[in-house]
């Protein structure tokens, strides 16, 4: 009897080291200690005290079910992308930088070519967020899970001044609000999405024309990471009174958790273009319009609020970052919450 045979095959983890190491080499920054292997992820804190009061920010999250398309598409190299786009994406809204990242894998067996290619979509997630892949895990669970099967999650730091974050404190009336576009689902309400469509090969083969592409391409699209956007308007010199990462929950829970007491968001509906997989998604689902707002982002990832007179600025700055703004609404006196109209 040895470990193989009881279902972790070791040499298998090795190789998948050894495959992974190509795309985690792209990732790094000058603050990384060490090299991939070592027990622990090291980054030096040097330039950290430059800053007057320097504040680590941290995230954690996963893909949710998503992960479920990847394998009956066998697409796996984006979906990392996702897992990193949670995690830095919830840092950026509060006005910090990311400075690395740690994944979490856990699958009913090692497949090294699979392994690699999860990890080459997570690579590309911190090489947009710019941050450093320091380490991970892979962990086989035989018995646990099917062999086909697998989950990813990941952890972030990132870090910002004090004086630089995002608290929602200087929000105000009149202030407005600029929505990012998504790029589809992302990565909420996935158990709904499974609900809604038939999750065979078959089916999410199929191509649609109003979504351009076909349904599995449409729903596997990665998170649309949004860090360098953030960066941009702040290179800008404009301040972020308030930002929502558009997550699970979608509009009715996110967008109040960036307001203060005394503050109430008017989201236009009609102010930007709703993306045709969630017009599919309610129509094939005969899902009521307040459900849908309020699991899914409906084509806003990112939602900030600026003063009146900095919205040309902040506009201008994240089409530089290559992202797409609209304005979306305001900021009133009133109730804390939101209301769509």
């Amino acid at each position: 009897m040895d470990y193989k045979s009881a279902g972790v095959d070791i040499e298998a983890g090795y190789k998948s080291v050894e495959l992974m190491k190509e795309h985690v080499k792209k990732t790094m920054r000058e603050e990384v200690l060490g090299g991939l292997g070592g027990f622990s992820g090291a980054f030096s804190l040097a330039k950290i005290k430059e800053m007057e009061e320097p504040v680590l920010l941290s995230g954690t999250d996963g893909c949710g079910t998503k992960v479920k398309l990847a394998m009956i598409m066998d697409k796996h190299d984006t979906i990392g992308i996702d897992a990193v786009a949670m995690c830095v994406n919830d840092i950026a809204c509060a006005g910090g930088e990311p400075l690395f990242f740690l994944d979490y894998i856990a699958c009913g067996k090692n497949y090294p070519e699979k392994i690699a290619e999860i990890v080459k979509g997570v690579a590309e997630g911190c090489l947009q967020s710019e941050a450093a892949l320091i380490g991970g895990e892979t962990a086989e669970h035989p018995g646990l899970m099917p062999e086909e099967d697998y989950d990813l999650a990941g952890f972030a730091v990132g870090v910002c001044d004090k004086k630089d974050m995002i608290t929602g404190e200087e929000l105000e009336a009149g202030d407005v609000l600029i929505g990012m576009a998504s790029t589809g689902v992302h990565s909420n309400g996935f158990s709904l999405v499974r609900k809604v469509f038939e999750m065979s090969r078959e089916s999410l083969d199929n191509h649609y024309d109003e979504l351009g592409t076909t349904l599995g391409e449409a729903l596997l699209a990665p998170t649309r990471i949004y860090v360098k956007a953030l960066k941009s308007v702040k290179n800008a010199g404009v301040r972020v009174h308030a930002c929502s990462h558009i997550t699970g929950g979608g509009f009715y829970e996110n967008i109040p958790r960036m307001l203060k007491e005394g503050t109430k968001a008017i989201v236009e509906k009609d102010s930007y273009p709703v993306l045709p997989i969630f017009k599919l998604m309610a129509k094939v689902g005969n899902i009521d319009e307040q459900m849908m707002y309020n699991t899914f982002n409906m084509g806003l990832g990112m939602i900030i609020a600026v003063n009146p007179a900095d919205v040309d600025k902040a506009m201008e700055a994240i089409r530089e970052a290559g992202d797409t703004p609209y304005v979306v609404g305001r900021i009133e006196a009133g109730e804390k919450g939101v209301t769509l109209c």
